[in-house]
């Protein structure tokens, strides 16, 4: 698919969990989802007032989520496109991050989101009853990235140079994780992809799921702790364990400039970064110990995204291409050329065949790799 927008940049797009259906959010306020089997747009929805910047499958894919510039949240029914409820106000400023709780963690039918903001706050919203059940506050300045995690606590990286530890049955703050010397940009668990596909199991694909997320979780979320790393404007990665304790596990150190994005693969073995240094890091997922960078591109590094057998990592940047890697010999397996200008957004689809990018010159391209 190869898809022109309006006039405005493609600014994020996201699988659900199958890889069946593709979300995509834009600077011209439209969320717009699409149909991979037939490859054709399904529907174009318009509820925001201002820029989508972020889109959330719900682990079940019944819903998405969007939220944009304003501090507004919608969601979504991706098979009929309609708005569901009304629109979830209430953060003063834009929103940064969204986070669904996972599937097995949720009781009964309730299905419950915590976004994150530059008005320095989280939110926990009940989408069924359409209200905001907890507002977190105590980070200082605004929140850039959060993680609902498998053991269900919320996490929260900030530009006040910390991490936050959760408990969302009651809003109480379990630790704060220090160790950064600037803005925490971005942070990833170990346990994302399991999440991520919810009661959908890949390796059951074409054949009856058992739709038991637990089960799912368990099998994909390998064994011990759930890690957490994260990434930062002061050029270093920390390795954490997050439900815990407060000390790092270790500190990683290499890039040259700032770090925009971490991503665990799949299995939780390997760490990838994305910098403004133009480079990408891979780092052992349990000892944090510097395994490869990947060079190649010629400006800053934006988004990374895992390959569901964790063979392949593509990598989305400002100048213009897409690469696709691999994760044996280190080494750029394919380039994706083809986009005009800055690729802001890059994901793989739990399923493992396609790619999709989507960035300021306006296009969203899917691959087929």
């Amino acid at each position: 698919i190869n898809a022109e927008y309006g006039g405005e940049a493609v600014i994020n797009a996201a699988f659900n969990n199958s890889g069946t259906q593709l979300a995509s959010g834009s600077g011209d306020t439209t969320v717009r989802f699409w149909d991979l089997t037939t490859e054709s747009p399904l529907h174009e929805c318009k509820s925001h007032r201002q820029w989508v910047l972020v889109i959330s499958w719900h682990p079940s894919s019944k819903y998405v989520a969007s939220a944009c510039k304003k501090g507004d949240i919608c969601i979504w029914d991706p098979k009929s496109g309609t708005h569901i409820g009304k629109i979830l106000s209430g953060h003063k400023k834009y929103i940064s991050s969204l986070a669904w709780q996972p599937l097995h963690c949720s009781q009964g039918n309730t299905a419950l989101l915590a976004s994150g903001s530059k008005d320095n706050t989280i939110k926990v919203w009940d989408i069924v009853r359409g209200q905001c059940t907890l507002t977190l506050s105590s980070h200082t300045q605004g929140v850039t990235s959060i993680r609902w995690s498998g053991d269900d606590l919320i996490y929260s990286a900030s530009q006040d140079r910390t991490i936050k530890v959760w408990r969302p049955s009651d809003g109480v703050l379990c630790r704060t994780l220090q160790g950064h010397g600037h803005w925490v940009n971005s942070m990833a668990l170990s346990t994302d992809y399991a999440t991520r596909i919810g009661a959908w199991d890949p390796a059951l694909q074409g054949k009856t799921q058992s739709h038991d997320a637990l089960t799912v979780y368990n099998k994909y979320k390998g064994v011990g702790e759930e890690f957490m790393v994260s990434g930062s404007d002061d050029f270093t990665l920390f390795l954490w364990h997050p439900a815990k304790s407060n000390k790092p596990v270790c500190r990683m150190t290499g890039h040259q400039q700032l770090i925009n994005q971490v991503m665990f693969s799949p299995n939780g073995r390997k760490i990838a970064s994305a910098s403004f240094d133009k480079s990408v890091k891979v780092w052992d997922g349990k000892s944090g110990k510097f395994v490869a960078t990947l060079r190649g591109h010629v400006r800053a590094v934006y988004q990374i995204s895992w390959s569901a057998d964790c063979k392949l990592l593509v990598s989305g940047s400002s100048d213009s291409t897409v690469k696709i890697w691999c994760m044996r010999t280190f080494t750029l397996l394919q380039d994706l050329p083809g986009h005009a200008d800055e690729v802001y957004t890059v994901d793989w689809s739990p399923c493992g065949t396609k790619v999709v990018s989507g960035g300021k010159d306006k296009v969203l391209k899917i691959w087929r790799v």
